[in-house]
C-alpha cells in the first residue's frame, strides 16, 4: 500500500479532493437558488398566473381612469372655451371659422346619417366551411389591427365626414392598434366585438367598403371560418366630438 502524504492514518492535513470541492459548489448554488425563488415569489404560487391576472386588472383599471380623465378634460375644454369666447373680442366670422375648424379637427359634435361596421372574432371551434380551404389556425380566427385598419381607411375613401371607434371619436393623429385580441385606442382597452361607426352618405361607404381589397380579402375570411362582419344603416346620429388631449407627444435626441 502506498505511505504517500495524502495516505490516512499517516498524520498529515488531508487534501481535499475536487469531487467534495464540486459537491459543495453544487449544494451552495441550489441554497442560492432557493432564496432567489423565494425573494421573488414573495410567498406566492410561481406556477399560477395570478400575476397576469393583476396585470389584466391594472389594464382595465388604467383603462377605465383615461376615459373618465377624458369625460373631465371634455368639460374643462368647454369651460375654457366658453370664457375665453366671451371675452376675447372675435368677431361673428372668425368664431364661425374657428367652429369650422374644430368641427374638421374632430373635436366637436357632428351630426348625420351613418352606418355601424362590426367586427368580431370566430367561434374558437371554427372549422373550414368551404371545400379547398385548410382547417383554421388561431391567427385565423381572431380580429387583427390591419382588419380595424381596413375598415377606418374604407370610410375615409367613401367621403365619411366622422369616424367613431367604440365610444371615441377619431382625429388625424388617432392611431388604431392591437396588442393580442385586444384593441389599444387613445390609451383606453377594449375587446371584441369592434364598432365602427361613420357619418357620411351610407350607399357611398358602403360602396367603399365592398370596393377595397382588404376587406375582400377579410370577407374570404368571414364566409370560410365564421369572422364576424355587419354593416346596419343607422340613420340620423350624433358622433361625441373628440376629448383627448390634442398635444403630440415625440421622441428626442439625448444631448
Amino acid at each position: 500500500m502506498s505511505n504517500s502524504a495524502d495516505s490516512p492514518g499517516t498524520g498529515t492535513t488531508p487534501r481535499f479532493r475536487p469531487v467534495r470541492i464540486l459537491t459543495a459548489g453544487v449544494f451552495a448554488l441550489a441554497g442560492l437558488l432557493f432564496i432567489t425563488s423565494f425573494n421573488t415569489a414573495k410567498g406566492t404560487n410561481l406556477r399560477t398566473d395570478a400575476s397576469l391576472l393583476k396585470l389584466s386588472d391594472l389594464i382595465q383599471e388604467r383603462s377605465q381612469k383615461n376615459g373618465e380623465l377624458d369625460e373631465s378634460n371634455a368639460s374643462l375644454r368647454d369651460d375654457v372655451e366658453s370664457l375665453a369666447k366671451a371675452g376675447d373680442g372675435s368677431t361673428t366670422a372668425e368664431d364661425e371659422k374657428l367652429t369650422g375648424l374644430e368641427r374638421d379637427a374632430g373635436t366637436r359634435t357632428l351630426k348625420g346619417r351613418a352606418i355601424t361596421v362590426t367586427l368580431n372574432d370566430a367561434p374558437p371551434n371554427a372549422t373550414a366551411k368551404l371545400p379547398g380551404y385548410p382547417e383554421p389556425q388561431p391567427d385565423y380566427l381572431v380580429i387583427h389591427q390591419q382588419d380595424l385598419q381596413a375598415v377606418v381607411n374604407a370610410l375615409w375613401q367613401g367621403g365619411a365626414e366622422g369616424i367613431k371607434v367604440m365610444d371615441q371619436r377619431l382625429i388625424s393623429t388617432s392611431a388604431v392598434r392591437c396588442v393580442g385580441n385586444t384593441l389599444i385606442l387613445q390609451g383606453r382597452v377594449y375587446s371584441p366585438p369592434y364598432k365602427i361607426q361613420a357619418v357620411g352618405d351610407p350607399e357611398k361607404l358602403q360602396k367603399a367598403l365592398a370596393q377595397a381589397p382588404s376587406i375582400q380579402n377579410y370577407m374570404v375570411y368571414v364566409n370560410v371560418y365564421g369572422l364576424g362582419w355587419k354593416v346596419t344603416e343607422d340613420g340620423t346620429v350624433t358622433l361625441p366630438g373628440y376629448s383627448g388631449t390634442v398635444d403630440l407627444h415625440y421622441a428626442e435626441p439625448v444631448e
